[in-house]
């Protein structure tokens, strides 16, 4: 179907439309059934309507037909753990992506760059020993922030040589920043003086959701939604890229700068997910590959339907940790690796696919 001018503006093409409302929707029953699951089951009517009840104009029209008990399981432990999933699956997702563009590099996710472990350096300083107390309720999401921006820094500052940046020089920074930190890391691991600790830092540097609050959303939630707007804003950029630096430069793109914007969006992006969540693999390098070969490789549909469908995946693994071994909880990372090592199989046995897509 041919995309049509419309002021300026290209209109999607109506199976792009499909596209997404088919997967919002998928979304929004994945939300009410994730939120309905659990020790306590709740009817999905019931979810909503305890919702509803806790937004203005609408509080009103519910009529309370729901215990104390139940409205604290929605509202205090469930929607906030799901929402947040969400949030963090449509983050990486959509940063999976914009990484992946910028590196021509199928195999490139979000925590190439080194920063997750500049966030683990700190959280399990904080963990373990009590580090950074000083920042009060938020000690540990705010130290995590902050050693991810550290590492951050050092990458820029290794793969600046001459005054330029070159996108192999950052890959190789974050690599080699991410092993001096992860040894770092394990070295402050084997320092612990108790074997709770070890475990706590362990299970967190794997990913988890647990002890998600509704005060833990908003800055992750708005931080996630700006950086996917200026990404969705650069689609342009993005999808010259693929062609090679070359062929972006013709087209008008001012490599150096784009690459820069693009790592300190990418970065702090990863940081703010680390720092809530922990690390949580296979989700940014899986989710965009999933994309292109429903759409194609052009990143304005892309990133939005990467964003959706992370949501979706971040949503169902994070059940899938809470429910498996109940009342125990596995952390999340150890699910989207069993999801995405048969993925990266079945996708290496394709002969089709090929690393930008299927040209729709």
């Amino acid at each position: 179907m041919n995309e049509q001018q419309n002021g300026g503006l290209r209109a999607e093409p109506a199976w792009f439309v499909v596209h997404l409302f088919v997967w919002t929707v998928v979304l929004t029953a994945s939300i009410t059934i994730a939120v309905m699951l659990g020790p306590v089951q709740i009817h999905p009517v019931q979810v909503w309507n305890i919702a509803f009840s806790h937004l203005p104009l609408l509080d009103s029209w519910m009529d309370g037909s729901w215990t104390k008990a139940q409205e604290h399981i929605v509202w205090n432990i469930r929607f906030p753990r799901v929402l947040l999933g969400a949030v963090i699956g449509a983050g990486l997702a959509v940063t999976g992506a914009a990484i992946q563009a910028l590196t021509r590099n199928s195999l490139a996710d979000p925590y190439i760059l080194g920063v997750s472990s500049g966030a683990s350096t700190a959280a399990v300083l904080v963990i373990i020993f009590g580090a950074f107390r000083f920042l009060g309720t938020y000690t540990l999401p705010l130290s995590a922030f902050i050693g991810s921006l550290l590492a951050m820094v050092l990458v820029f500052v290794l793969a600046k040589v001459g005054g330029e940046i070159s996108t192999t020089r950052l890959l190789l920074s974050g690599i080699v920043t991410s092993m001096m930190l992860s040894a770092a890391t394990n070295f402050i691991v084997t320092l612990a003086p108790h074997a709770d600790g070890i475990r706590s830092a362990m299970y967190w540097m794997m990913g988890s959701l647990t002890g998600a609050k509704w005060e833990h959303l908003t800055a992750p939630a708005l931080i996630i939604a700006l950086g996917a707007a200026v990404l969705l804003s650069l689609h342009r950029s993005l999808n010259s890229l693929l062609m090679g630096e070359e062929a972006a430069v013709t087209l008008g793109v001012n490599i150096a700068a784009f690459r820069i914007l693009l790592v300190v969006i990418a970065a702090l992006m990863t940081g703010t997910i680390v720092s809530v969540s922990g690390s949580i693999g296979f989700v940014g390098l899986m989710i965009p590959h999933i994309a292109r070969m429903m759409t194609g490789s052009d990143h304005r549909r892309v990133l939005p339907l990467s964003m959706l469908l992370g949501a979706i995946f971040m949503i169902w693994a994070d059940v899938a940790a809470r429910l498996v071994l109940a009342p125990e909880e596995l952390p999340i990372g150890i699910v989207t690796a069993l999801c995405g090592g048969p993925f990266f199989i079945w996708l290496l046995r394709r002969s089709t696919y090929s690393f930008g897509g299927n040209g729709k």
